[in-house]
C-alpha cells in the first residue's frame, strides 16, 4: 500500500475526489476501482506500483498516429478500472482486484526499463491509469528527469483536482470518448454523467498542452446512429479542433455484449464520413483492414504523409516539424518534442 492522496474525511469515512465517482468507502472498503481503499483511517492507494503487463509496443497500437508516429513505447498496466464496460477486451485486469499475477516493479525500475529499450516515453494502458495516480506521479517525475514523455491511454473519467494532478508529469492524453449522450454511457459501462471526460479533455489540451486524441469504438444499435456519431464528431472539432485525430474503431462482441454483431465496416466508413463533415482533418478506422484506413493524409493537398500498415509505419512524408513534405501544410504531428513542452 501506498498514500493516496485527493481524499477527504466525512464522519467515520472517507470520500475519494479523484474520480467523478466521489466514492464515500466505509472502514477497511474499497472505491468502485478496486484500487483505493481505507486502510487506519487514510486512503491508500492499494495497487502502488502492482504491474500486471509490461511491453514494448509500437505507439500506434495506443492507438496515438500523431505523437511520434512510428516510435516504440514502453506500455505497463496494473488492476481495477473507474468503469464497467460490458465489452472490456481487458475484463481479466479492470475488473480485478486481486493481487495474482501482478508485480511489484519500482518506479526506478520502469524508467530504466524505458531507457534500456531506447523507447522515447511511457504509455499508461491496459486497465485505466487514472485510478494508479500516485505511480503516475513517480514514474513521471523519475521521467522528465531523463527526458521520457508520460502517455496516458485513459476513459478520461477524472476530476479536475485529478488532472491538475497528473498535469505536473503528463505529455499525452489519448481518451475514449464512448459515446455522447448520459444514456450511452449508462448502457455500455454504467457510468451516469461523461461531461466530466469531455470537459477534463478539453482541459488537457487547452489548460495544460496536452497532446490529445479521441478513440470511439462503435457499438451496433448502442452509439452507432448518425445522431450520436455527429455529435461526438462535431465536440471534437469545435471543442479540441479540426486537427484532433479520430479514431473510430471497430466493435467485437465480447461479454455483456456477446450477442451484437460486430461493427459493419460501412458503419465506420459513415463515421469517417460524418467526421469529415464536421471538419475533422484526421479521421481513423480501427480494428479493420480497409484500404488507406490508418493512413495520414494531408488536409491541404491529399498527399498520404503517412502510410500505415496494422501497426507499423510503412512510409512517411513529413518533416520534423510535422509538416507535408509536399505542400508544408501542418499535420498536427509531434516529432520529437521535449517532454513536458505543450504540444499545439
Amino acid at each position: 500500500m501506498h498514500s493516496a492522496i485527493l481524499w477527504q474525511r466525512e464522519g467515520d469515512r472517507i470520500r475519494c475526489h479523484l474520480c467523478p465517482n466521489a466514492c464515500l468507502i466505509h472502514a477497511g472498503g474499497r472505491g468502485i476501482c478496486g484500487a483505493r481503499g481505507e486502510f487506519e483511517g487514510e486512503l491508500q492507494a492499494l495497487t502502488y506500483g502492482l504491474v500486471s503487463s509490461m511491453a514494448v509496443d509500437p505507439i500506434e497500437k495506443k492507438p496515438l498516429f500523431h505523437y511520434r508516429p512510428g516510435t516504440q513505447v514502453l506500455s505497463l498496466g496494473s488492476v481495477g478500472c473507474s468503469m464497467r464496460c460490458g465489452h472490456c477486451q481487458n475484463w481479466e485486469i479492470s475488473r480485478s482486484e486481486s493481487d495474482v499475477g501482478v508485480r511489484y516493479i519500482t518506479p526506478e525500475d520502469v524508467v530504466e526499463a524505458a531507457s534500456r529499450a531506447h523507447t522515447p516515453g511511457i504509455a499508461f494502458t491496459y486497465n485505466e491509469p487514472i485510478i494508479w495516480l500516485e505511480y503516475v506521479l513517480d514514474v513521471g517525475r523519475l521521467a522528465r528527469e531523463r527526458g521520457l514523455y508520460i502517455a496516458m491511454v485513459t476513459n478520461g473519467y477524472v476530476t479536475g483536482e485529478g488532472l491538475d494532478a497528473f498535469s505536473e508529469v503528463v505529455d499525452v492524453w489519448r481518451v475514449d470518448i464512448k459515446g455522447f449522450t448520459d444514456a450511452t454511457y449508462r448502457r455500455l459501462c454504467r457510468v451516469p454523467h461523461p461531461e466530466a471526460v469531455r470537459e477534463q479533455a478539453v482541459r488537457a489540451k487547452h489548460t495544460f498542452g496536452m497532446h490529445v486524441e479521441c478513440v470511439t469504438n462503435v457499438v451496433p444499435t448502442v452509439n452507432d446512429s448518425d445522431d450520436e456519431l455527429r455529435d461526438v464528431a462535431r465536440w471534437i472539432s469545435k471543442e479540441l479542433g479540426p486537427a484532433t485525430p479520430w479514431h473510430v474503431t471497430r466493435f467485437m462482441p465480447y461479454l455483456e455484449f456477446a450477442d451484437l454483431p460486430p461493427t459493419p465496416v460501412a458503419t465506420l466508413a459513415r463515421a469517417e464520413e460524418i467526421g469529415r463533415e464536421e471538419g475533422l482533418h484526421f479521421v481513423y478506422l480501427g480494428n479493420v483492414a480497409t484500404e488507406g484506413g490508418e493512413d495520414t493524409r494531408c488536409p491541404s493537398c491529399g498527399q498520404v504523409a503517412v502510410a500505415r500498415r496494422g501497426f507499423a509505419v510503412v512510409d512517411e512524408k513529413f518533416t520534423a516539424e510535422g509538416h507535408c513534405r509536399q505542400c508544408g501544410g501542418d499535420l498536427g504531428i509531434v516529432t520529437g518534442a521535449k517532454a513536458g513542452t505543450p504540444s499545439s
